[in-house]
């Protein structure tokens, strides 16, 4: 079929996208591409499409389909796209995406290039540069007026033929017949042809089961997507940044007390409507209770996330009434879950597991915790458990819990630390108690250096006061001004510990008072029922296991300052000190400075991690991982203007 047919097929609606293909993603160099090999005559590829009745059809888009039988593209959305876009000189009615992709073509007459406008590169030989939107919107009409154009302009007039040739090449794109592949029949239903539709992009991002669900949902409710971002973006406004995946799972345990999405399949819209506002509400109870209990009140430290679908099915099957006991168990259970990392690998069947252990007369809070001890063992803390290092650990959210939930007092006002009297983060620093420009000079490694024995947490100005002093110095004064301040937040006593040469037992020292005070607080938790901390503790694993994550608080501040920038331009921000398990065992294998798990245009663009004076160990573990990896922030904003935003890079 010519190219200006599918167009013309897309204008009358027989032609459309369905509803579970993602948006437009091409940068300016792919559409740049495309139009080089179609001018000269180089293969691009077929087409796929689904030929079915268009009543029956869910397709992207508020452009209306032609009665009888239409094509949705299952695979050329991103030719016929930039296609459209530069022969229409606009968007197709089903674009999601960003325009500036495929605006502004232009094509050289001397050279036979094409490129994207620019003033100052292309001022020269103005003349030359031809808009190939505004040729190809004109057609044959428009030929006379760019040959009069270059009459005038040009000395060499000789040349004229020449041109004249290659504009008609260029108009002649539009007449290149594509081979299109059609499924039809009736055993082709949207399981089948989302099957057919990931196995022909094997290559590219995959559907999810959540993508196939929600574009199910959407297809009987078509404002789910925008009510669902809304409940998201309040979360956002709170410090707590989820997505749609992670949503949609809540809202299917409501509905169904699985894990698997298919078991919305047969949910109508009234039935999703109101899985939403029961599980926006119990959403809203867990966040409460874990940001006011637990002092977890960020993004940062909210570890165990995929733990609260399955918080959200207790909840809903008790009508969100909890006493204290209740409610402190199911804490209890969420704050192990995270520490070992219970949704870290294999998270679907993980909460499947947690969600039959609710289920019948024996099911319940005890049935949930049993089963968290048969699968990682014991569940008491060990010293060993803090082995740790930079804000990304594991147990940096313990710590900083400890630290909300117990008796922490800043070491310069003597005030407790509480969640309730502290507001957001920015209002807490991560303080190196012996400060890292000693002990670099000391010759001591980055894992020690930023080991998590080796951290607490003050108000800005009592870290400014301190500065980079040594324990030695600056403990005795903290001592004397707030008296049991120093012990507050876990500090062996031993003056003999506090001197530099003994840096490495103060570190030894003081995980096991961290371990105690995380018993200690769990026990708390339990009421009194202890049975669950008894047993063998857990396998601890060597250190050398973990590596990478955020060194310091001036680092911290520069990814932040970096997800800010990211947010200014439209996109969502990424996730700070990312935990990356192993997806078999679930043991932490490394940690990334600042990651976008699913990529910065969420399924749509290939995982991507920042990675800020990191090992070549944690960037092979990162790259291996499918990740793209950037080691400074100038490089990783060039990828984000460049391939993601599409904006040209001005030499």
């Amino acid at each position: 079929m010519k190219i200006s047919t599918i167009l013309d097929h897309i204008d009358n609606g027989h032609m459309a996208l369905p509803e579970f293909q993602r948006g437009y993603v091409w940068n300016r160099d792919q559409v740049r591409g495309l139009f080089d090999s179609l001018y000269r005559r180089h293969p691009i590829g077929g087409l796929l499409v689904w030929a079915t009745e268009s009543k029956t059809a869910d397709h992207r888009g508020d452009g209306p389909l032609a009665a009888g039988i239409v094509k949705l593209l299952l695979d050329g959305q991103q030719r016929i796209t930039s296609l459209y876009g530069v022969i229409r000189g606009k968007p197709p009615k089903f674009f999601d995406g960003n325009a500036r992709a495929f605006t502004g073509l232009h094509f050289n007459l001397e050279t036979e290039t094409f490129a994207f406008y620019q003033p100052l590169k292309m001022q020269d030989d103005q003349p030359l540069w031809i808009d190939v939107t505004e040729l190809m919107k004109k057609g044959d009409a428009g030929l006379g007026e760019i040959i009069k154009n270059l009459g005038v302009s040009l000395q060499n007039s000789t040349k004229i033929g020449e041109y004249v040739s290659r504009l008609g090449r260029l108009l002649g794109v539009r007449e290149i017949d594509l081979h299109i592949e059609e499924l039809t029949g009736a055993d082709k239903t949207i399981d089948v042809v989302v099957d057919i539709f990931n196995r022909v992009n094997s290559s590219g991002t995959k559907l999810s089961k959540g993508d196939l669900a929600l574009a199910r949902i959407c297809a009987e409710w078509p404002e789910c997507r925008d009510a669902m971002k809304e409940k998201l973006k309040e979360w956002a406004k709170a410090d707590y940044r989820f997505n749609l995946d992670w949503l949609l799972r809540s809202i299917n345990t409501v509905l169904t007390g699985e894990a698997k999405f298919q078991f919305l399949h047969d949910k109508t819209a009234s039935d999703i409507q109101d899985g939403l506002k029961r599980a926006s509400k119990h959403i809203d109870t867990c966040l409460n209770l874990i940001s006011g209990r637990l002092g977890l009140d960020h993004d940062q430290v909210f570890f165990g996330r995929f733990g609260v679908p399955v918080m959200v099915r207790y909840l809903d099957k008790r009508h969100g009434q909890m006493d204290a006991k209740e409610r402190d168990k199911l804490l209890f259970w969420f704050v192990q879950a995270g520490m070992w990392g219970r949704f870290s690998s294999s998270t679907e069947s993980h909460i499947d597991q947690d969600l039959a252990a609710l289920e019948g007369p024996e099911g319940g809070l005890d049935k949930l915790l049993e089963q968290l001890r048969l699968w990682h063992g014991g569940l008491r803390v060990e010293a060993g458990h803090f082995k740790g290092w930079s804000l990304g650990a594991r147990f940096y959210p313990v710590l900083y819990f400890l630290t909300r939930m117990g008796e922490a007092q800043d070491w310069g006002s003597g005030l407790p630390l509480k969640a309730s009297l502290l507001g957001k983060r920015s209002r807490l620093e991560v303080h190196h108690i012996f400060p890292k420009a000693q002990l670099y000079k000391q010759k001591f490694k980055k894992p020690e250096v930023n080991a998590l024995a080796n951290f607490c947490f003050l108000t800005k100005d009592t870290n400014l006061e301190i500065l980079d002093r040594l324990p030695e110095e600056y403990f005795p004064e903290v001592e004397a001004a707030h008296p049991g301040a120093l012990a507050s937040q876990w500090i062996p006593m031993d003056p003999e510990l506090w001197k530099i040469q003994n840096f490495r037992d103060f570190l030894e020292a003081r995980k096991e008072l961290l371990a105690d005070e995380v018993n200690k607080r769990m026990k708390e938790l339990l009421h009194g029922d202890d049975r669950w901390l008894s047993g063998p503790p857990s396998e601890i694993v060597p250190p050398t296991t973990v590596g990478g994550g955020i060194s310091n608080e001036e680092e911290e501040q520069q990814l932040e300052s970096l997800n800010a920038w990211v947010e200014t331009q439209g996109l969502k921000p990424g996730v700070l000190g990312f935990d990356f398990a192993d997806p078999n065992s679930g043991e932490q294998r490394a940690v990334f400075d600042l990651a976008w798990p699913n990529g910065i245009q969420e399924e749509l663009s290939q995982p991507v991690a920042v990675l800020l004076n990191e090992s070549a160990a944690v960037i092979a573990v990162a790259s291996q991982a499918g990740y793209r990896c950037f080691t400074s922030v100038e490089e990783f904003q060039n990828y984000v203007r460049t391939e993601i935003l599409v904006q040209e890079v001005v030499e």
